[in-house]
């Protein structure tokens, strides 16, 4: 997720989350006020209330409550709202990878998606809250896993080799943490082309939506159709899960995607789309562990192609997750002025590990959730709520056979309502100046246009320098934006050089 709906997803400003926090003094610091003494002198004196009164001293102190201004119940509320609105993806990253690895709605291995999902999500996001101290919580990246399922496997990789290139990415975005490479290359990217990818990133999620729901389907060619009137059943069931997602999300109801996921699936099972399993027993399947590939991407894509393609994937993870802990820590009170988030280096290193995780267990990348802003508007302002949300998540493997009954009707609305969201940002690209707008909408529109995330990002690179030669402006163009748009030229045409090169 991007950082286009950080003020949206909350639903309330910083200073009034920080005030509802403020406001609620007693055991924001661990000791016991006057009040609180009162009130409850039989536990206080007690072993067993020192006993947990040191364990709650010491979280507090861990995770620094008084000086971010919450307190226990604080964080535990917020890591349960942002678990609220996330865990959808818990079955909406089953459907997608179960899709394009295609597996039948009733195939163990989406169950296995979902319980892989699920437990990455919890470690990863126990993790952050553990080594970096921010309500900041992780999970399957949409966007990356429908390049794994739908443009990776479409190249002819298998779903063991698009998991090879996950981790190959993670691996070497982590790499650049470590030295320090990745604030560099933030910085040489046009912020214009930054929002580009994340807004193509959008629609492309959105259309995948609309394909999975039964409304764009494809025609005798290559155009996709809208589909006459009257609708299918299933068709229905996707109209009535759109429209449900929509009245919910703009009633801002708590967990929008999740009760429209449930209700849309009660509406499937009603109208005969989707079925119960025979049992909802089920011994814990995680059998896509170490279901990956490293060397499937270069022997079926060649070394050219396979760098190129890990390198506009890990373009993607790069942008994501700076936008998103931007903006989530704007909005918790906990960046500085200028913007910078004070020990971004452990949230970095976290998420780019998360990334090669997600592949080493074959559920895709994981990236920081933009979702996490949800629990910030609750008063999360620390890593116990992270914990928390990490802790539910676990809890939430229990729920896997569940992706057997959803129908990929009940998923596809959450994808649409996502895919507008990280729309949302197109707003801030100036479009009316040609150097920024041209580019721009080359990498929005050929995303979902030839279902290929890295050729939108190739083609804006290679237009917005083009732009900046032709109007005289060299010296804009950071050097690593040549080696880049170079090296997207020469991917665009790796079909036709070897027939001018000598045999």
């Amino acid at each position: 997720m991007t950082d286009l709906l950080a003020n949206q997803a909350i639903g309330g400003s910083r200073r009034e989350t920080i005030a509802r926090q403020t406001a609620t003094a007693d055991g924001v610091s661990g000791v016991r006020g006057p009040r609180e003494c009162a009130t409850r002198p039989d536990r206080a004196g007690t072993p067993e209330g020192l006993e947990g009164r040191q364990r709650v001293d010491a979280i507090a102190q861990y995770f620094k409550f008084a000086e971010r201004g919450t307190n226990l119940a604080t964080e535990a509320r917020a890591g349960l709202t942002t678990f609220m609105v996330m865990v959808y993806i818990v079955f909406v990253n089953a459907g997608i990878l179960g899709d394009g690895f295609g597996l039948a709605a009733d195939d163990p291995g989406r169950i296995a998606l979902s319980a892989g999902t699920a437990l990455i999500a919890g470690l990863m996001t126990i993790a952050m809250g553990l080594i970096g101290n921010f309500p900041l919580a992780l999970a399957a990246g949409l966007g990356i896993n429908a390049i794994v399922a739908f443009s990776l496997t479409g190249r002819g990789l298998s779903p063991a080799g698009a998991m090879g290139v996950i981790v190959l990415e993670g691996l070497v975005v982590f790499l650049l943490v470590l030295v320090g490479f990745r604030e560099a290359v933030m910085n040489a990217v046009p912020l214009s082309l930054k929002r580009a990818i994340g807004t193509g990133i959008g629609l492309f999620i959105l259309f995948i939506g609309f394909h999975n729901g039964g409304l764009v389907t494809a025609a005798e060619g290559p155009r996709p159709v809208f589909p006459a009137f009257p609708v299918e059943v299933g068709q229905f069931v996707f109209l009535f899960g759109l429209a449900l997602t929509f009245v919910l999300y703009a009633l801002k109801v708590r967990a929008a995607l999740v009760i429209s996921i449930i209700g849309t699936t009660i509406v499937a099972l009603a109208a005969g789309v989707a079925s119960v399993p025979s049992t909802l027993t089920w011994t814990p399947n995680f059998s896509t562990l170490g279901q990956f590939d490293v060397g499937n991407v270069f022997s079926v894509l060649g070394p050219l192609t396979a760098a190129l393609v890990i390198f506009a994937i890990l373009l993607t993870d790069f942008f994501d997750t700076m936008g998103t802990i931007t903006g989530v820590s704007a909005e918790a009170g906990l960046a500085e002025p200028d913007g910078s988030v004070p020990g971004v280096g452990r949230l970095l290193l976290v998420d780019s590990a998360a990334a090669a995780v997600g592949g080493l267990a074959g559920v895709s990348s994981n990236t920081t959730y933009i979702e996490s802003a949800a629990g910030v508007a609750e008063g999360g302002r620390t890593g116990f709520t992270s914990v928390v949300t990490g802790v539910l998540f676990l809890l939430a493997i229990l729920l896997a056979p569940l992706a057997g009954i959803i129908p990929t009707q009940a998923t596809a609305p959450a994808l649409v309502l996502v895919g507008y969201l990280m729309f949302v940002q197109v707003k801030d690209i100036d479009v009316n100046n040609l150097e920024d707008g041209l580019p721009a909408l080359l990498t929005m529109i050929l995303m979902p246009l030839t279902f290929d995330i890295s050729v939108g990002i190739g083609a804006g690179f290679i237009s917005w320098v083009l732009i900046k030669v032709a109007r005289g402006k060299v010296a804009e163009v950071h050097p690593l934006m040549w080696v880049v748009s170079i090296a997207f030229l020469v991917f665009f045409l790796q079909e036709w050089i070897p027939q001018y090169l000598p045999s």
